[in-house]
């Protein structure tokens, strides 16, 4: 079985790499499809430093002296790089969202395809589990996590339906989960439980403060010219993404000039979101929600 198949891998690539004989970041290193790639395309003075939290990222090791795999989350990329000794880079690359193994094992819990714990987490050394979420958070901060998180309106009533539940018996596996909700109709069924599980996913891993984080350390470690490109799954991060690169901040107005003008340290490359292809979304399913933005770096002042 694949690792992972990446998503948008061309196009992602040769809208990072600029500077054949420049330094990058793999954000996501996953199956490590993308770095590859990077890898091909870079000179013998060019360099890749990779990032992954999950053990299981270790089996996809790549033997090229111009790589480095940083067994870290993401939102420590301005630190690992300094402890490398990396000032700036040419360009970061980050595919967001899970992966394919992820979703393919069972006991790492990301998939309603299959019974298993309520885990979810993508650094397996992490304490924080969904199952630890729906058996110890208090009602009030199930439904806002499942409303902000899942974008889920009825909230508020399934906060009350798991506490109520939880109260009898501890929720376990991912069936006992599933059968809570069990009066969702069929038609409706799969989208629902998708944005439960994200809810609880994104709980589990703080991916939305990660996100932010990295987003900001990109605007000072990579260089003028440099690229950022960020491919996400799903409205909330596309839309932290879209702002970030737009305005360089996640909320707020940003300050403007007497005439209207504001300084952001990114400019968007494109005018529209990419999105795959009706071929790689029939070879690839897991890329149709996929959302590529691609942004350079502005010249900074002094």
């Amino acid at each position: 079985m694949e690792y992972h198949n990446p998503v948008l891998l061309d196009e992602s690539v040769s809208e990072l790499i600029h500077d054949s004989s420049g330094i990058y970041v793999d954000c996501t290193f996953g199956g490590g499809g993308h770095s590859r790639e990077i890898l091909n395309r870079l000179k013998e003075e060019g360099k890749l430093i990779s990032f992954d939290q999950d053990e299981d990222a270790q089996r996809n090791l790549i033997d090229d002296s111009r790589f480095q795999l940083v067994m870290q989350n993401f939102r420590y990329l301005k630190n690992n790089l300094r402890f490398l000794k990396i000032k700036k880079v040419a360009g970061v690359l980050a595919d967001l969202g899970v992966s394919s193994h992820q979703f393919d094992t069972p006991e790492r819990g990301f998939s309603t395809r299959f019974d298993g714990e309520l885990d979810m987490r993508m650094n397996q050394s992490a304490k924080l589990t969904a199952k630890l979420i729906l058996n110890e958070y208090e009602e009030e901060k199930l439904a806002e996590i499942f409303y902000y998180y899942g974008e889920l309106k009825n909230s508020r009533r399934m906060a009350k339906e798991v506490v109520a539940f939880r109260s009898s018996q501890k929720i376990n596996s991912i069936n006992q989960l599933k059968g809570i909700f069990s009066y969702i109709p069929k038609n409706i069924e799969n989208k629902f439980f998708a944005q439960l599980f994200q809810a609880l996913r994104i709980e589990v891993n703080d991916e939305m403060a990660s996100l932010r984080e990295m987003l900001m350390q990109c605007g000072e470690v990579i260089e003028d010219g440099g690229r950022l490109v960020v491919i996400s799954y799903h409205s909330l991060e596309d839309r932290l993404v879209k702002r970030y690169m737009k305005t360089g901040m996640f909320e707020g107005d940003p300050e403007r000039d007497v005439f209207g003008n504001w300084s952001a340290p990114f400019k968007t490359l494109q005018s529209k979101v990419i999105v795959p292809t009706a071929e790689e979304i029939k070879t690839n399913p897991r890329a149709r929600s996929a959302k590529m933005r691609i942004a350079v770096k502005n010249e900074t002042n002094g």
